[in-house]
């Protein structure tokens, strides 16, 4: 007889916590998942492919507006709200749907509700306990909202997807990926916005000029940034308006505040402390190069990690945890080289470091720079340009960093992610022959690095 119910139980259904679950039970292990939310996690539900929707349709506008260059006349368009939300909400229940269906198939036991630790060993679930030898915590993130006065009066990324009517005027508070895309995507689709960021430029931790050229676009399409500046409090007045404090002073009245200062490693109410699991001092778990926590039968993965806030390493990290586990061993993941991008207009993709970065790395780099007005629009007759640079470390002729604003950066940048992971060179790069015409060519076509980089500070 089993000494435990289950060889692993996973608290979380999300995208790190699903396919270790899965993968564990194909290796053959007794596997149980719990969720009290909805299937497939952030990603799924209110993050990454809900985002994604609305982007496409936010940009149809520009599409429409760039059509007549090509010599369609496009009829006065309107935009509806409840429609978008209402499609998206039906791809998203298909979505819930799949998960659910993949994890039957492993053989993987679903459970609906709150799990929390009693022990090292031990999850309740609606007031059932269950047995495992190992526990698995795959929680994710929760979007945090500041402690000023009227806070309970904004929303948060969460509540964005689910509502009811497109505001007039929206008032941002962030300068990460959430909050530079929720600006693209309210106003792509008519809301006048306001985004505020408390330092001196937004998208922290991207190349500095990738992060300049965001914001210059963003203005062109009439985003109103400001920043240096930050919520001091929020005032619900007659009606659903709502008058925004900020920290200089100044008021700005609005129908929609939107907190999106970031997410924060979803553990609070789950028993951590009373199984002895140790957090760190930002609340996520600790955990060793093997995802283990200090208690051996506790193991962690994804944002409630706090490593890298992104999808696509939370599976890999699962992944790896589930090889390591069950399928008689596995390579720890590499961090290093990691692609990302963020999907403003025009979008932000990544990949490698940054010339900050590289400078303090590397003795020498070489940055080459393009900046060019898309093919589409010498027709279109919009004013939108994209950028490229790429990083060199001028003693390996290794291309360490790449990256680009502009049209489909995401779906290229992670064609480049291959490449440098594999250790491309520049002359590697300039052998390549370019597709032509296609704005990827630029980057196999990059001759003349900028003249004498100097090492660069940090970026805000």
């Amino acid at each position: 007889m089993a000494k435990f119910d289950y060889d692993l139980f996973v608290i979380g259904a999300g995208s790190g916590g699903v396919r270790a679950a899965r993968m564990s039970a194909q290796y053959g292990a007794r596997v149980a998942i719990v969720e009290e939310r909805y299937l497939g996690g952030t990603c799924v539900n209110v993050g990454c492919v809900p985002k994604k929707l609305l982007v496409y349709g936010a940009h149809v506008r520009e599409e429409l507006e760039d059509a007549a260059g090509y010599g369609w006349s496009v009829p006065p368009a309107s935009f509806d709200w409840p429609t978008l939300i209402r499609n998206k909400n039906a791809e998203i229940a298909r979505l819930n749907t799949v998960y659910e269906g993949l994890l039957s198939k492993a053989g993987v036991r679903l459970l609906d509700g709150r799990g929390v630790l009693l022990d090292p060993h031990t999850v309740e679930v609606n007031g059932q306990r269950h047995t495992a030898e190992r526990i698995l915590v795959a929680t994710g993130g929760w979007p945090f909202k500041p402690d000023i006065p009227g806070a309970e009066h904004a929303i948060t990324s969460n509540e964005a997807f689910f509502l009811e009517r497109l505001p007039q005027r929206v008032v941002i508070g962030g300068g990460g990926y959430i909050a530079v895309e929720f600006a693209g995507i309210l106003n792509g689709l008519g809301s006048h916005v306001t985004q505020l960021y408390r330092g001196a430029l937004f998208l922290r931790g991207f190349d500095d000029d990738a992060r300049a050229f965001v914001a210059a676009e963003m203005h062109k399409k009439g985003i109103d940034l400001r920043f240096n500046t930050n919520f001091k409090r929020i005032d619900k007045l007659a009606g659903d308006v709502l008058r925004v404090t900020l920290s200089d002073g100044s008021t700005m009245d609005t129908d929609l505040v939107l907190c999106a200062m970031g997410r924060v490693p979803n553990t609070e109410g789950l028993g951590l402390a009373e199984a002895g699991v140790k957090l760190n001092d930002k609340g996520a778990i600790v955990v060793d190069d093997h995802y283990q926590t200090n208690v051996p039968s506790i193991y962690a993965l994804g944002d409630v990690i706090d490593r890298v806030q992104l999808t696509p390493v939370a599976i890999a990290e699962a992944m790896v945890l589930a090889g390591q586990l069950y399928g008689g061993g596995a390579e720890p993941l590499d961090y290093s080289g990691i692609p990302s991008a963020v999907f403003c207009q025009p979008p932000l993709g990544t990949v490698g470091l940054t010339e900050a970065e590289a400078a303090q790395r590397y003795r020498h780099i070489q940055v080459y720079v393009s900046e060019f007005r898309p093919m589409k629009h010498t027709l279109s007759g919009r004013d939108e340009r994209t950028l490229m640079k790429l990083i060199v470390d001028e003693e390996s002729d290794r291309v360490v960093g790449c990256h680009m604003v502009g049209p489909e950066a995401g779906e290229i940048i992670q064609g480049l992610a291959v490449a440098l992971k594999c250790g491309a060179t520049k002359a590697q790069f300039d052998a390549t022959v370019g597709i032509h015409p296609t704005a990827a060519e630029e980057w196999v076509t990059m001759r003349t690095p900028r003249p004498a980089p100097a090492k660069a500070a940090a970026g805000d």
